[in-house]
């Protein structure tokens, strides 16, 4: 006999007759199983039967899943591919709620779809173009039929066994109907929304027939309403379409800040070019981040997708190469040199050559090049090549007195102390892509948006400004000179971190947080945290430290004496040119006892 554990109690119930208390024993196969309950009543036929749950689920039992109180079910594919036929207005909406409520179940899907189920419905959804069929939508509760149909279809294709690319162009054109239609049921407009998001992920083919027949502006009255669910899956759609694109459309280049010589050197992104054109980040961050409702889940997860797309137009920059030899990229350079010094290039026959090259070298070594002599070689590292320097004269341009600033204040440092603002532009433009993962695909489970970067067009250079400027600030904070440059960068990216963690509303709170987050700050956030791991709370730490406690106290008080006795030695700066002399003071301090 089989052990205990295999043999499991069940009620079935029959319709018409008096439910049975069985044994089933486990291992045997399904259709056994099936079997001996049908010879219990004596039905023949057993392969078109099937047990299901007696629970709301209704979902059919197979090998996989736990048996409880089961049910025969009457119900067969067969039977219901018959009833949503029939001429009954009535009998054909309870059939097709029933057909929603069970496509959710893969065994009985693959029965209804063995019956050509999936072409049934697609043609009941095409011939819905009559002025009578419109009636019926009125009659049965506003689309409640439309409605049912569109669920079946939805859960059937949901389970992959028919593939998306059998659809014909007339049911593409009747579902896109549905979207654009101004009044449509909220049931009929959710699942429209969501066969097209599936059509567009799961087929490039369908890509391009269902961007034929839908725009960025027609979705976009649908962000404007107050159902965020409609919201969601709009969203979806467009994610979809952005990130189905093809490269020529999406992904050949980002739009630099500035205007190239050549138009085919760095095209317009089509896909982004559409976007800005609709305004569409603004639409959002007002209907729908700053809405009065909580977002939830599902839409933080495609709010972050779009961020994510969004930032991926970067990628063609950040992994491109600056060509030393080509002119227009090179008078990148000479931009940023102008607006720092306010110069203006020399004419070839002013000077000679020699000496233009020697002024050359120590301006771009003013700028903070790693290359004083060829500053386009800073630029051939990718990531993060290009975007770095579209990053630097995007903050030159557009946040000129920060830019001069920095620029100036670094030049008249001593060398050792100097903030290289080439070189630390290129490092944080690589964090902040890391940080960003940029080039990366959307992750499938995660919600992580940011709603600063909703509130500008231009959100990823504003964030590098920001950023940059925040860098410069920690430098002086640390005194730090050229062989801390990497301590720096990790302070910068703890601080940046932190900030994000924080979930800024605004690029302007960003900026605030930052304030907050100084290095003397962060010094102690990192002390607490580290004071606060349960090693340094044990027993034998505490007594330890209570132990040498004196003996530190005294040894720091003993090196500050003889740091007074000892003297130092101050800078001083002429106040008729930067010119560094040192004077050494003496300062002695006799150590009294008290």
């Amino acid at each position: 006999m089989p052990p205990p554990s295999d043999i499991v109690k069940v009620a079935i119930e029959w319709p018409g007759a008096f439910p049975k208390l069985m044994e089933i024993d486990q291992k045997k196969p399904l259709s056994a199983i099936i079997k001996e309950v049908c010879e219990g009543w004596s039905l023949g036929n057993h392969e078109n039967f099937a047990l299901q749950n007696a629970d709301s689920t209704n979902f059919y039992i197979t090998e996989k899943v736990g048996i409880y109180f089961l049910v025969i079910s009457s119900q067969t594919a067969a039977q219901l591919h018959e009833r949503i036929q029939s001429s009954s207005m009535d009998a054909k909406l309870e059939a097709l709620k029933d057909l929603a409520n069970s496509s959710r179940d893969v065994t009985f899907a693959q029965e209804f779809i063995n019956l050509d189920g999936i072409s049934l419905l697609t043609q009941m959804v095409e011939s819905g173009t009559e002025p009578f069929y419109w009636l019926l939508l009125l009659c049965f509760s506003f689309g409640d039929l439309l409605s049912f149909t569109l669920t079946a279809f939805v859960e059937l294709m949901d389970h992959g066994i028919v593939s998306w690319d059998t659809f014909s162009v007339a049911f593409i054109k009747k579902i896109a109907g549905y979207v654009n239609k101004s009044a449509m049921d909220t049931a009929v407009l959710q699942r429209s929304l969501a066969i097209l998001e599936s059509m567009v992920l799961n087929s490039q083919d369908l890509y391009q027939k269902v961007a034929q027949e839908i725009t960025i502006g027609q979705l976009i009255p649908h962000l404007q309403g107050t159902d965020q669910d409609i919201q969601t899956y709009t969203i979806a759609v467009i994610n979809a379409l952005f990130l189905k694109a093809p490269e020529d459309k999406r992904q050949v280049g980002y739009t630099p800040s500035y205007t190239p010589t050549h138009s085919h050197t760095h095209p317009h992104i089509h896909m982004a070019h559409i976007l800005a054109q609709k305004q569409l980040r603004s639409i959002i961050l007002s209907n729908v981040i700053r809405s009065p409702k909580p977002i939830n889940d599902e839409m933080a997860h495609q709010l972050y997708v779009l961020q994510v797309l969004t930032f991926n137009l970067l990628e063609d920059r950040m992994m491109t190469k600056m060509d030393p030899q080509d002119q227009a990229q090179r008078d990148i350079i000479f931009e940023l040199r102008r607006i720092a010094f306010d110069v203006e290039c020399e004419p070839n026959n002013s000077g000679s050559i020699e000496k233009r090259k020697s002024m050359y070298t120590r301006d771009y070594k003013k700028l903070g090049f790693i290359n004083h002599v060829n500053p386009a070689m800073d630029f051939t590292q990718i990531p993060p090549g290009m975007l770095a320097l579209d990053n630097m004269l995007y903050f030159a341009r557009h946040h000129q007195d920060a830019y001069i600033r920095i620029v100036l204040e670094n030049s008249s440092r001593e060398d050792k102390h100097e903030c290289p603002f080439g070189r630390s532009s290129i490092e944080l433009t690589k964090m902040l892509c890391e940080t960003l993962k940029v080039g990366e695909l959307p992750s499938e489970n995660c919600h992580d948006f940011h709603p600063m970067f909703f509130t500008h067009d231009r959100s990823f250079e504003e964030f590098f400004c920001i950023c940059i400027q925040l860098l410069n600030k920690t430098w002086k904070e640390m005194r730090a000179t050229s062989e801390d440059f990497n301590k720096v960068m990790q302070v910068v990216r703890d601080q940046i971190m932190r900030a994000l963690t924080q979930k800024p509303n605004s690029l302007d709170q960003l900026k605030s947080r930052l304030q907050n987050l100084s290095y003397t700050e962060i010094l102690k956030i990192r002390q607490s945290e580290r004071m606060n791991q349960e090693d340094f709370q044990s027993r034998p730490i505490l007594e330890l430290r209570e132990k040498i406690q004196p003996e530190i106290m005294e040894l720091i008080k003993q090196q500050r004496l003889n740091r007074l006795c000892d003297g130092t030695c101050f800078r001083k700066i002429s106040s008729r040119r930067r010119k560094h002399t040192h004077t050494h003071t003496q300062t002695c301090v006799c150590q009294t006892k008290h």
